[in-house]
């Protein structure tokens, strides 16, 4: 299972402006604007893919911590995979810090599931950033203008749903190709 968190706001976070100015005025109030980090109000999405299905999307309003990791994502969804799947069940979740709580080490212990050991930092190894990706196009088709916090939440629970899941199946299928494209360019990253 692959499984990761993403943010998504009401707001876009990429949009970029670009100012030309002269030589040693960056910091001058002419020259700088107030951003917010993630676009204003938002959710934090949780979701898990395998081959053949794929999770629940949580959405929630609150940061992830440890706990609430071990005992909503942990408790009610990778177990729950990892006893339909059994002993060949792997798990990869990233290195975040909620994700690497002591209290989880213990809890995927006792309930005899394997992480699977993932660099760091391999955006382009981590299938569901694609996923992510793919939500995210989604969402803005929809093209909604003054779009609130309910609305983008309904479209987030829809939209995940209307992935084709063929083209998770495809994704997942292609983790050997990427592997092998990860290891020829040294761990560079590669454009797929």
């Amino acid at each position: 299972m692959f499984s990761d968190e993403s943010r998504f706001s009401v707001e876009s976070d990429s949009h970029r402006t670009l100012i030309w100015r002269a030589s040693g005025t960056r910091y001058h109030q002419e020259n700088t604007t107030e951003q917010h980090r993630y676009g204003g109000a938002g959710w934090l999405v949780w979701g898990g893919i395998i081959l053949g299905s794929r999770t629940d999307l949580r959405v929630r309003s609150v940061t992830m911590t440890g706990h609430i990791y071990r005992d909503v994502i942990l408790e009610q969804y990778v177990r729950l995979f990892r006893g339909a799947m059994g002993a060949e069940f792997l798990f990869m979740d990233d290195d975040v810090r909620p994700h690497r709580a002591n209290i989880l080490d213990e809890c995927l212990q006792l309930k005899d599931i394997t992480r699977m050991d993932w660099p760091a930092y391999s955006l382009d190894l981590n299938l569901i950033e694609h996923v992510w990706d793919m939500l995210g196009r989604r969402i803005a088709a929809h093209q909604l203008s003054q779009i609130c916090l309910p609305e983008l939440r309904r479209a987030l629970l829809d939209e995940w749903w209307f992935i084709p899941q063929d083209q998770i199946y495809n994704l997942i299928l292609s983790i050997p190709r990427r592997c092998k494209a990860c290891i020829a360019s040294s761990g560079r990253h590669i454009p797929y």
